[in-house]
């Protein structure tokens, strides 16, 4: 086990890298700038709620048209609307909260088969990044609540970290909806059979999310929220 251990070591030691340094080096002002631009611009929009869900549905889909509504109501409420600025459901909530007269935002990703952001983002309030990581501290960062719709791997991927950074105490509580039983009931189905029964979560982590099925229920929600755990100052 040693010898492997030092033939490892070796060959590591041993390995030219000055390219691949200069790069990562270099990398670290890229990370930065979308980091400044993304502060910078994200800390004037005001209170936001994000709308998640599949960049593959179209409009004339149900869950199109919910986030769509969704958006409108949340608008009228106050709030902006935050997306991941491509097509499907992120179209779908910017057009909501554009056909409403409210901010619209969209966070944009670079991808290899070239991501394109809808037509209903503000011109001031599109956003495009490389980096996931730097736009989903944006995402949570920014917004008082999450709206997740049906989606794949990168819509769980928002869900599941926003609930671990909560569970950890790593940010404050925000309100996390999500729409369609139909959908989310089997995952809820094994997190409660598989890690509640397993003892890999807590009974309370339950409440970090709320389920329900339509515009209403999801905006109450957050209003609900808002109206009890923030302090309302008096003047």
């Amino acid at each position: 086990m040693i010898e492997e251990d030092e033939r490892i070591r070796s060959a590591f030691e041993n390995k030219d890298w000055p390219e691949i340094k200069i790069t990562d080096s270099w990398q670290i002002f890229k990370i930065m700038a979308e980091f400044v631009k993304g502060f910078e611009t994200m800390a004037r929009i005001g209170p936001c709620v994000s709308i998640f869900g599949s960049a593959r549905l179209k409009q004339g889909d149900p869950y199109y048209e919910m986030a769509v509504e969704i958006a409108n109501k949340l608008t009228k409420k106050g709030y902006g609307i935050i997306t991941g600025g491509g097509p499907g459901i992120m179209e779908a909530a910017n057009k909501g909260a554009f056909q409403a007269g409210g901010k619209s935002v969209g966070l944009n990703i670079e991808l290899p088969h070239e991501q394109f952001h809808n037509v209903y983002i503000d011109k001031d309030k599109l956003m495009t990044y490389d980096y996931f990581f730097v736009r989903k501290v944006m995402f949570v960062k920014y917004s008082q609540g999450f709206i997740v719709m049906p989606g794949g791997f990168g819509t769980l991927d928002e869900l599941f970290e926003s609930m671990t950074l909560i569970q950890t105490g790593k940010v404050a509580r925000f309100p996390i909806v999500l729409v369609g039983t139909s959908y989310w009931g089997g995952l809820l189905h094994w997190i409660k059979t598989q890690l509640l029964e397993g003892k890999y979560i807590s009974e309370h982590d339950l409440d970090l999310f709320r389920l329900v099925d339509t515009p209403e229920e999801a905006v109450e929600h957050i209003v609900r929220f808002y109206n009890k755990y923030v302090i309302k100052p008096n003047f």
